[in-house]
């Protein structure tokens, strides 16, 4: 809240001074007389509790030299989104949401350090590391310093939305007439993913997993978290599976990964959920099953026309994630948990612990990669290569007996046929 000060003068007269908070620092503005105090006062407070736009401290409202085809950042992220190609709508709609709520955080402070919104030319290097450290730092109520208004972000989700906004950037730089000279985001100082402890990532051990797994009262829903942990497929993508996309007569027995279930945009008609490509172009595959997945596949398959859902609810529908967490994994997790499980894992987890089960089988990350569908080896490193540990002792040894050959004879010269 801005408040007005006054404050007498030796010769009697007084100046009446507009105070108020902005992020964190205290804003002054001093007038002769309190009508002008009171007016700025009310534009402080139309305004958020921020400077109001255009106005220079201690001038008052100064024209600014517009540059022909600029708008606000907002405005310019907005349609940029609108006009992408290429991208679903779910996807359009999860950057719109961004723009919404983080992209309208972001301010320009001109050289007289007055604070005023930004626009995709005014926007600098310094205004978009400000806005970073608003994104790390979150913002509290400061009625109740306990709860929060703004939680901080997570360092992921900071340099995913970076990364956005370095693409809108780049588009104004690459526009015609071009709009930029060069893309401001190109030199953040971005927090490190790897300062994030990722408390959600669960590992459970074969006995663990059997722990839960035996709390699962329904073969059928038991069958689906047996083939997710047996597979690492993700649940939009074996949810997805139809009879059709089985091969299990082969010497290599096999499942077809080329759809997995998608979420629709907010308020779009045909439910909440509708079937698209899987989540990268990699995520299409062939994935090899072992004889336990084949006996599943074969029991699920029996009697079934080629279009049904591998994996049906009692009613014969594809199960949805929600009402199989909440009826049929929580459940059994909490069971598990009172009899001693020291862990809670998401459905997601199970994913995780295939790979765990791989790692630990001396699978090399390349050929996990493939199996998971992930669109970079990068990707697969940076999720678990920190499980590649237990492979030390192997490199230890291997280095090792390496430097322990016998050394080259001085003087001796190779001799070609």
């Amino acid at each position: 809240m801005a408040s007005i000060v006054e404050r007498p003068k030796k010769d009697g007269t007084a100046t009446f001074q507009v105070k108020w908070r902005q992020d964190g620092q205290w804003q002054t503005e001093n007038f002769g007389d309190r009508d002008p105090a009171e007016q700025f006062r009310r534009l402080v407070e139309a305004h958020g509790g921020r400077w109001p736009h255009g106005w220079v401290r201690g001038e008052g409202f100064v024209e600014q030299p517009k540059v022909p085809g600029d708008m606000p950042l907002v405005a310019y992220a907005t349609r940029y989104v609108d006009r992408l190609t290429g991208i679903d709508d779910r996807t359009r709609e999860d950057y719109h949401r961004e723009i919404r709520i983080h992209f309208s955080l972001i301010r320009h402070t001109d050289a007289a350090d007055v604070v005023r919104e930004a626009t995709i030319c005014n926007l600098t290097q310094d205004d978009v590391s400000d806005w970073v450290r608003l994104e790390e730092d979150g913002e509290r109520d400061p009625d109740d310093p306990e709860k929060w208004l703004r939680r901080e972000a997570d360092p992921k989700s900071i340099r995913n939305r970076h990364g956005l906004l370095y693409c809108i950037v780049q588009a104004a730089v690459e526009s015609e007439p071009q709009l930029r000279t060069k893309n401001c985001c190109a030199k953040t100082r971005l927090p490190r993913v790897d300062d994030d402890v990722d408390e959600e990532m669960t590992f459970l051990e074969r006995e663990e997993y059997q722990r839960v797994a035996a709390e699962i009262t329904d073969p059928d829903a038991r069958d689906l978290a047996d083939w997710l942990v047996g597979t690492g497929m993700r649940w939009s993508e074996a949810t997805a599976l139809k009879i059709s996309d089985l091969s299990l007569n082969s010497d290599r027995p096999s499942a077809n990964i080329q759809r997995a279930w998608k979420k629709a945009k907010k308020g779009s008609a045909g439910g909440a959920f509708y079937l698209g490509p899987p989540k990268t172009k990699k995520a299409r595959r062939m994935l090899r099953l072992a004889p336990a997945q084949v006996e599943v596949a074969r029991r699920h398959a029996a009697g079934r026309r080629p279009d049904d859902y591998l994996f049906r609810t009692a009613t014969g529908k594809s199960w949805r994630h929600a009402n199989y967490y909440n009826r049929k994994w929580l459940p059994a997790v909490q069971k598990a948990m009172e009899k001693g499980l020291p862990k809670r894992p998401r459905l997601h987890d199970l994913r995780h612990t295939h790979v765990s089960w791989l790692i630990a089988a001396r699978i090399p990350l390349p050929a996990i990669q493939i199996r998971l569908g992930h669109e970079s080896i990068q990707t697969t490193v940076d999720r678990y290569g920190h499980l590649v540990q237990g492979l030390d002792d192997d490199i230890a040894v291997a280095v090792e007996a390496a430097m322990a050959g016998p050394a080259p004879q001085a003087g001796l010269r190779s001799v070609s046929a």
